[in-house]
């Protein structure tokens, strides 16, 4: 574990990898993203709810990259010596105020490359699905300007061509990502799995694998 001392002082920097994904050191995020942005460690999540449907965020505006841009339900940065599946859980419980119970690491060598407003992504981005049931309803709005809950079989189509749909101005990685899952075998049992969750279990105090605090 990552002790808050260490999130203290690594939370403004991204992990930097060599082209065999090795870590190499860490390096100021303000100065990570720029038209060369060297490649470095991500993580990209995909929060579900019984009814089919993704939870998407809009980026704050205030945000140095992707300012106002809608994408999937959460991504971040590890820190150094931060398990991923850590990094999952606390930027979660950070940005959208949400508790997961557990998530699961379905696209583990996910990487791209994208272009905004001057600025190149370089990521190895790993892809991780979850359960929740209920609204975030506390999120940090230095991170998150909005969320909302979006219908899965609608993005994934239109992840195939998003120009001249509802979803076309969200984040290329979000597209490329959802591409991905739909060839996965365990995304698409996970996602049965999670949609024949029942609304009385939700009721019942039974929150899945999520809950909203």
């Amino acid at each position: 574990m990552v002790s808050l001392t260490d999130f203290e002082q690594d939370v403004e920097h991204v992990v930097l990898l060599d082209d065999d994904y090795e870590q190499i050191g860490t390096l100021s995020k303000d100065i990570a993203h720029t038209g060369e942005t060297p490649l470095h460690l991500a993580f990209s999540l995909f929060l579900f709810d019984s009814r089919g449907r993704l939870l998407v965020q809009q980026r704050a505006r205030s945000k140095m990259t992707w300012a106002g841009v809608w994408s999937n339900s959460c991504c971040g940065h590890p820190m150094l010596g931060e398990e991923i599946e850590d990094a999952v859980y606390r930027r979660t419980r950070y940005e959208l105020g949400v508790e997961l119970d557990a998530v699961e690491c379905v696209l583990p060598h996910f990487r791209y490359r994208a272009f905004w407003n001057g600025i190149w992504e370089n990521e190895l981005c790993p892809v991780w699905v979850g359960f929740l049931e209920e609204t975030p309803a506390h999120f940090e709005k230095s991170e998150v300007e909005a969320v909302d809950w979006v219908d899965w079989q609608a993005f994934a189509a239109a992840s195939e061509n998003p120009e001249g749909s509802e979803f076309a101005h969200f984040s290329p990685w979000s597209m490329m990502e959802t591409r991905e899952l739909l060839r996965s075998r365990r995304f698409r049992l996970l996602f049965e799995e999670f949609q024949s969750r029942s609304e009385q279990s939700t009721n019942s105090g039974q929150k899945g694998v999520g809950n909203v605090i």
